[in-house]
């Protein structure tokens, strides 16, 4: 009988390491997993470790239909999955292909188009920022008079905040209006702008496995203008009666968007009139939020996923009652890493359960404004919300680096991460 095999398109976006635990869920569940990829070098990790990464054009369906119809003569296909959201619609299409379970392929598409988002939640009553479509600086100019600055300007289509910026004037409009439409950055389709209204609170994230809410988070950015994440605590600290309304909320997105199949991550934040829906993800939450869940909770949400995503009967049920919580080393300036230490020290604290380096010194580092600018992070989690801050204070406290700037100046710079 042939081996089951579960593949992967693509793997784990930098920082995330989604990839590489899907992969060791997948052996846990006793299946093979198959990486298939563009640019198969880059998961070495996989390679060392004796996993499959086979050379595809991800982006090309009829190629991977291709490729996954020559492995069913050596293995038993048992699913299709991705860890990455661009890849999300075409692993739902190969689903449909090969009669798998998967998502619905128009709604992923639908969803992961920040401006058709918006348009079907905001049609179905559910409470979003006022938004306009962009095509031009014009448009951009615009739409931010008419909603009235500040306003978030960002790509209608990518993840993890990449050319998201808060504009606080028409100076700063003006800056990432060229910048988006520039050639730094680089757009997976034509370019087309979202400009919102900023709402100011608050932010959480409801993760849902199908129609069931199985959390919901907390989160902190750090400082505007951009929006990278420094922290994650689940769960995030509410009522009744606020877990109620952003529960419902959450299950109303599902329904106006099509979703309900698989994991969905909604992003809220609880502004002066209550809730308000800031973006929908047919997916996974990114970075961290796995881990943590599985801390708080005694819940694999991967394994899980895998479970659905291979016809078998998935299991929500929580085991334990953790708070569980994240801090981000992000740096702050562009330069040459130099040193980094204190990560052992750190995981040596009573009620750390992780710390990540995912840089080494003599790195070059030069900030995005988005999850690049991760260089690490550290997981802790107890019994309590205090305790595990206390934790957490004490771990982030032990890591410091230096970086000499860009510039060559000789000055040791030394950062260190305080507090949240």
């Amino acid at each position: 009988m042939s081996r089951r095999a579960l593949i992967l398109l693509e793997g784990n976006a930098y920082g995330s390491f989604a990839g590489l635990l899907y992969t060791q869920a997948a052996q846990r569940l006793d299946l093979r997993p198959i990486t298939l990829s563009a640019n198969p070098a880059q998961f070495y990790d996989l390679a060392a470790d004796g996993l499959e990464v086979i050379r595809v054009d991800t982006s090309d369906l009829n190629a991977l239909i291709d490729k996954c119809s020559e492995l069913r003569a050596a293995y038993d296909i048992a699913g299709i999955m991705t860890a990455r959201e661009a890849f999300y619609a075409t692993a739902a299409k190969l689903c449909r292909h090969f009669d798998l379970p998967g998502p619905n392929p128009v709604s992923i598409e639908r969803c992961c188009d920040k401006f058709v988002q918006r348009q079907l939640l905001a049609h179905a009553g559910i409470p979003v920022p006022a938004f306009k479509l962009a095509l031009d600086a014009a448009d951009v100019e615009r739409s931010a008079a008419a909603i009235g600055l500040p306003v978030v300007v960002k790509p209608a289509v990518g993840t993890g905040s990449v050319g998201v910026r808060l504009c606080r004037d028409s100076d700063e409009l003006a800056e990432h209006t060229a910048y988006l439409f520039g050639a730094a950055h680089l757009w997976r389709s034509s370019p087309r702008i979202l400009v919102e209204e900023f709402a100011e609170g608050p932010l959480y994230y409801a993760d849902l496995m199908g129609n069931e809410i199985f959390a919901i988070a907390t989160s902190d950015f750090g400082p505007l203008p951009n929006f990278v994440i420094q922290s994650a605590t689940y769960p995030a600290p509410l009522t009744d009666d606020e877990h109620k309304r952003i529960g419902d909320i959450s299950l109303s997105c599902l329904r106006a968007l099509c979703l309900g199949w698989g994991p969905t991550c909604i992003e809220l934040r609880w502004t002066k009139l209550g809730p308000v829906v800031i973006e929908v993800n047919p997916r996974l939450a990114g970075g961290t939020n796995p881990r943590l869940a599985q801390l708080a909770y005694g819940v694999d949400f991967l394994t899980e996923h895998i479970k659905l995503a291979i016809g078998e009967q998935w299991n929500l049920r929580k085991r334990v009652s953790l708070i569980a919580a994240a801090r981000m080393l992000n740096v702050d300036r562009d330069g040459i890493l130099d040193r980094i230490e204190g990560d052992t020290r750190a995981a040596a604290i009573p009620g750390v359960t992780e710390v990540k380096l995912y840089v080494k010194p003599t790195t070059s580092i030069v900030r995005h404004g988005d999850y690049r600018d991760r260089i690490g992070h550290v997981i802790a989690s107890s019994p309590t919300f205090a305790g595990t801050e206390a934790i957490l204070d004490r771990a982030v406290d032990l890591i410091s680096w230096s970086i000499t700037p860009s510039e060559g100046a000789s000055e040791d710079l030394s950062l260190k991460r305080q507090g949240r």
